[in-house]
């Protein structure tokens, strides 16, 4: 065994990656990723002592959530930026752990190995070796541990996002040391780990809130919007991701230049915003879901930003290497990295920007358009009218089918799912598994689209609360007697936290897929299905069956 991984869909056999990861990732980079994890355990671990002594240092937070942000599947692919995270992490550990020893004394002698280790730039990978997943030896355990630290791993990343925008929460900031510390405390129990893989949930809700709160605050409430999907005749530039302080500045800095802007994958919903459609050089999407991009990459042409995950890593044909640009939490060895912005100024993209006055104009992939733009605070306007459809009997059930995209063949079932159910049947999105069905004509009812798209994984929180305000206006007493089923794709962190928040907010017999997580021991996933009702995808005519019953 080079290595051990478990944390995505695609996994080897829905086992564990174990010679090299499934996503491209080599030994030596896991390595360096488990080790960066288990010197933010030490640092949570120190943070959230010193809360314990009403000492509170916001930055450790921001640290911790960047450097898991990193660890995200398909994140980062540059050793030397782990390796300075690592260095990074275990300095200010030790800043944080001298803090801590001259506030108790002769207390602070019994630390966890994550708190004491010390290792040298040059040992980093062999001693990450030591510490990766398969260190904890209880396999109950290990499976608590580790779906706390994804579900973490996914609040990092939107809680990131949020604190770029100059939003944020004290309580996540404090759940995210004080859960991270708890995977290195043996003294919890199972029954301990489990109430907090729910408090998980719970604080995935507020991050999600937060976010949304962020996002609609700085740029407008996302509105129905048609998204073209063809091509200018002028140079473009293709930005991917989810950051969206990212695209306003680009956007702003490329303002007359003569180059034309356009999302890719979960950077679609940058459409919606009505801050972002002031620009007349904002010309549409370009392209489909993340693992179409060396496809996508190859033609557009230009320079493409990675502003997140995912990035698939090039082939030796691949030619686009010399503009492939990353940003933030994102790496890729020969790709030009654009550094974090300095205070009060904007990230510089003017790099990005030469580069794509010397290229030729995108080719064009398909035509057509593509609509969204649904925030669960456009839907409830509509709210009467929905009501009004569901007791007439022309909208039978609302289907959540959000989540990410993935290679393999097995995830047709989505577009299948959707293709198959009746007309009177609403699609509610969000996150890039949309792009299995979303350029399908599936019609409306009653000028109501029948798949509302209310934008990335992060707008998930959108559907829970257009969900939970429809229990009200049926006057129902338990969100799970709605017309209401799911069946939601995953791949990814992102996509645990997205599923612990709808387990937290009382959801129940939902459906995921097209497996389910690999990182779940057998006794593990008994009680969360004998609790929740979670249940694997199945074929999709029996499921399609099932939800409308």
């Amino acid at each position: 065994m080079s290595m051990f991984c478990y944390q995505c869909q695609e996994t080897s056999r829905n086992l564990g990656c174990t010679m090299r990861g499934v996503c491209g990732k080599s030994p030596e980079l896991c390595h360096l990723l488990d080790l960066s994890i288990h010197a933010m355990k030490g640092l949570a671990y120190v943070s959230a002592k010193l809360l314990g002594k009403g000492v509170y240092h916001s930055e450790d937070a921001l640290v911790m959530m960047g450097g898991l942000f990193r660890t995200i599947t398909n994140a980062n692919w540059d050793e030397e930026q782990i390796k300075t995270t690592i260095t990074n992490i275990m300095n200010l550990r030790d800043q944080r752990k001298a803090e801590l020893c001259a506030l108790i004394g002769d207390e602070c002698k019994a630390c966890p190995e994550a708190v004491t280790f010390t290792v040298k730039p040059e040992d980093y990978e062999e001693f990450g070796k030591k510490v990766g997943v398969l260190a904890t030896d209880n396999e109950d355990v290990r499976s608590l541990r580790e779906t706390i630290i994804y579900g973490i791993k996914g609040i990092s990343a939107y809680g990131e996002h949020a604190w770029m925008l100059g939003y944020t929460d004290d309580d996540v900031n404090k759940f995210v040391m004080e859960g991270l510390a708890a995977t290195i405390d043996d003294s919890l129990s199972a029954e301990q780990l489990t109430a907090l893989v729910v408090k998980t949930g719970e604080y995935a809700v507020k991050v999600m809130a937060l976010l949304d709160q962020a996002n609609t605050e700085t740029y407008g409430v996302p509105e129905p919007t048609v998204v073209n999907l063809g091509v200018g005749k002028n140079p473009g530039i293709l930005v991917s991701g989810h950051d969206l302080k990212d695209f306003e500045e680009l956007l702003q800095q490329t303002e007359g230049s003569g180059i034309d802007i356009y999302t890719h994958s979960e950077m679609l919903p940058a459409n919606y915003y009505p801050a972002f459609k002031k620009y007349k050089h904002f010309h549409g999407n370009y392209g489909s879901s993340w693992w179409h991009q060396l496809e996508d990459f190859e033609s557009f042409n230009g320079p493409i930003l990675m502003t997140t995950n995912c990035i698939v890593p090039l082939r030796k044909e691949q030619t686009y290497l010399d503009r492939f640009f990353t940003t933030g939490m994102t790496g890729y060895p020969g790709a030009v990295h654009i550094p974090e912005r300095q205070p009060g100024k904007q990230k510089d993209f003017s790099a990005l920007i030469a580069k794509a006055k010397t290229c030729q104009p995108p080719k064009e992939l398909e035509t057509g358009t593509i609509t969204g733009g649904f925030n669960h605070r456009t839907v409830l306007a509509l709210a009467d009218k929905i009501v009004d459809a569901v007791k007439a009997g022309a909208i039978k059930k609302f289907v959540v089918m959000a989540g990410c995209d993935g290679r393999m063949p097995s995830r047709k079932y989505f577009t299948e799912v959707a293709e198959k159910l009746p007309q009177d049947a609403v699609i509610l999105t969000a996150g890039c598994a949309k792009y299995r069905y979303i350029k399908e004509n599936l019609g409306d009812i009653g000028g109501i689209p029948r798949v509302l798209d209310a934008g990335q994984c992060n707008d998930s929180y959108s559907l829970a609360v257009i969900a939970l305000k429809l229990k009200e206006a049926f006057g129902l007493d338990d969100v799970n007697k709605l017309p209401l089923d799911f069946a939601i794709a995953w791949y990814e962190q992102k996509a645990v936290a997205v599923l612990l928040a709808l387990l937290s907010l009382g959801f129940k017999n939902v459906r995921i897929g097209p497996t389910l997580p690999g990182f779940l021991s057998p006794n593990v996933a008994k009680v969360i299905i004998d609790t929740f009702g979670l249940q694997q995808t199945t074929a999709a005519d029996a499921d399609v069956a099932a939800i409308m019953a």
